[in-house]
């Protein structure tokens, strides 16, 4: 956990937060086959090794524009320490809250391809909610190939209050049960590892159980919202395969944990066009929920 004060945010440090918006960052980086090589190994997927010329996977351009903060610059969360581009808030806990992606079929992500991703925070908003306060950042990018767009992603970045001592757990929504589509996924410490290796992910919660627990509060270790939502995603490309993954929405509801295996479960339209798609816990909750447009 940082080490950062937690009292709750008066109106001038969000005035403060919010000069945030409208920031922009570019970044360049390539498409190497190397990543996606290694995620599909990580998602355990069939069929050859993606070469240079390929389509990149669906949410593969995650595991580029990756921060490389120095190791001086670490904080003890394993997140680099706040400020830059994001807006230092100064609540302990954050978290991937949920994203929508377009992804433009005609000029998809290649392997080789030199790309540039420009970002822009557009919203920085303070709320309570039933686990005291938050700031929700929403954070615009776009990734352009020689040719043009390639994609357009927002995130929703969710900071909250550290956990207290008996604070109850989240709400568990029961998940829709019957899915056609099923997939059971058990999120051992290995597969979180390789995902945050990956990603270049060194928040501690994913792979240090003494941090998640002891410092965090967490019963386990925390497995990944966008491995999550990239499993998802899987999911549907092999009950489709062939199929061009065009839009993409989802959104986290509760943390899932390697305590127990996890169901990704899809629901497709009658049309065959799009499908309904979310993730549940081993006692039938809801952990995410997500929707997916294929062409």
């Amino acid at each position: 956990m940082d080490t950062m004060q937690t009292h709750e945010l008066d109106a001038a440090a969000v005035a403060h937060l919010r000069q945030w918006e409208g920031r922009g960052e570019e970044m360049v980086d390539d498409i190497g086959a190397a990543p996606l090589c290694g995620l599909a190994a990580t998602l355990d997927c069939d069929g050859p090794s993606p070469a240079r010329g390929d389509a990149a996977a669906p949410l593969g351009h995650w595991l580029y524009f990756l921060p490389q903060a120095r190791q001086s610059q670490m904080g003890p969360d394993g997140h680099p320490r706040r400020g830059g581009f994001l807006p230092p808030v100064p609540l302990p806990r954050r978290m991937w809250a949920g994203g929508r992606l377009h992804w433009e079929s005609d000029n998809p992500l290649r392997v080789g391809d030199e790309v540039v991703r420009r970002s822009r925070v557009d919203s920085v908003a303070h709320k309570h909610g039933r686990s005291g306060e938050m700031v929700f950042v929403r954070v615009r990018h776009e990734v352009h190939n020689s040719h043009g767009l390639c994609l357009t992603e927002e995130q929703d970045i969710v900071y909250r209050a550290a956990a207290q001592a008996g604070e109850p757990s989240a709400v568990s929504t029961p998940a829709r049960t019957g899915a056609p589509w099923q997939r059971q996924i058990t999120p051992d410490p290995v597969l979180l590892f390789r995902y945050s290796a990956l990603t270049f992910n060194g928040h501690r919660i994913h792979y240090d159980r003494a941090y998640a627990t002891g410092e965090e509060g967490y019963p386990g270790l925390v497995v990944q919202g966008p491995l999550i939502a990239t499993l998802l995603v899987d999911l549907a490309r092999r009950q489709a395969p062939g199929r061009f993954v065009r839009r993409f929405e989802f959104r986290a509801v509760r943390p899932t944990f390697d305590l127990h295996p996890f169901c990704l479960n899809g629901e497709p339209a009658a049309d065959g066009r799009s499908a309904k798609l979310w993730a549940s816990d081993h006692e039938g909750g809801l952990t995410m929920q997500a929707s997916v447009e294929l062409a």
